[in-house]
């Protein structure tokens, strides 16, 4: 198989193997959204804040005797490593590329989403579970302790949440952390409401009814961050991004008679890469027409990260059938 396959680093060109290298590299994001301002402080303030407020939870769970307050500071101690993975997470995306991890560990981002998005759900299950027992078993729920700590949650809770709210459409990792404080902020305002109407009718029943509520929203909420960073870690092509528009922008470039071997995916929860074999009789035009290539598909595609082949002979490149990967 003979092929010009051309490689751009910026300004750097590499040559061997009587290829010619060009490969463009200009990291890029999601759609047009660029990739957000590190969330550095917002991870080290929720961290912080869910920590302290976990204490007081089993502080006052202990002094006015409430299962309740203990089992919700188990589960905010969940939400704690949640917040932990993320912020790891978009420590180690920084990591520059080494011999054995090409790519850096870019990818540690979608697993960090994933991670949240299935030990959220996991979370759910448990307090479904609970709340299914309870219906058998009414129990007297804590007064006044309850909601008051409830209520301090919402604030600790959303305020966090707002915290990720700027970056949760530009990266996956950080709408993970958004979704799972937002839920939390939502779990604290159901114990509120219950805690309320409890103490005025004695109810107890409608402790388990607003906990089961509360986590079908978190499910609604939470499935669209499972299903996006499950595709994201099987290299799915993202979901803005249509193959199709790629191929035919490829296609209809000057001297370009056929495109094969597209592969479009996500690199991390922010980048975007692209390989693509082009067929050109005429032979690989230059490096001007592979830099304008990289700068159309970073501006219309959002693609920072494409490697382009130029082929004069379709026929000669075992990867041309569509079916063969």
């Amino acid at each position: 198989m003979s092929h010009d396959h051309q490689h751009h680093d910026h300004a750097h060109n590499d040559r061997g193997h009587d290829h010619d290298h060009d490969h463009g590299h200009s990291h890029g994001s999601v759609g047009h959204v660029h990739a957000p301002a590190s969330f550095g402080t917002a991870f080290a303030i929720g961290i912080a804040l869910n920590s302290a407020f976990i204490v007081a939870e089993v502080v006052f769970g202990i002094l006015g005797n409430s299962v309740a307050l203990l089992a919700d500071a188990g589960h905010n101690l969940g939400d704690v490593l949640g917040l932990i993975v993320a912020f790891v997470a978009s420590i180690l995306v920084k990591r520059r590329p080494t011999a054995r991890f090409t790519y850096g560990l870019r990818g540690s981002s979608i697993l960090a989403a994933l991670f949240n998005a299935v030990f959220l759900l996991v979370a759910v299950g448990a307090i479904s579970l609970e709340a299914i027992q309870r219906f058998a078993h009414p129990e007297p729920v804590a007064g006044l302790t309850v909601i008051v700590i409830a209520a301090i949650g919402i604030l600790v809770n959303g305020g966090t949440a707002l915290l990720f709210a700027s970056g949760r459409k530009g990266d996956l990792n950080v709408r993970g952390a958004f979704t799972h404080m937002a839920a939390d902020a939502l779990v604290s305002a159901g114990v509120v409401i219950a805690g309320l109407i409890i103490l005025l009718t004695g109810w107890f029943w409608l402790d388990p009814v607003v906990s089961l509520a509360v986590n079908a929203v978190i499910i609604w909420g939470t499935w669209s961050l499972l299903r996006d960073s499950l595709s994201m870690s099987l290299a799915a092509v993202p979901q803005n991004i249509d193959t199709a528009a790629v191929r035919g922008f490829f296609a209809s470039q000057p001297g370009v008679t056929g495109v094969h071997d597209l592969h479009i995916w996500s690199m991390s929860t922010t980048e975007t890469a692209l390989t693509a074999h082009l067929v050109m009789a005429g032979g690989a035009p230059g490096d001007a027409f592979l830099h304008h290539l990289t700068e159309e598909l970073e501006e219309h595609f959002g693609i920072g990260h494409p490697t382009i082949q130029i082929e004069t002979n379709a026929e000669a490149c075992a990867l041309a059938p569509e079916e063969t990967v």
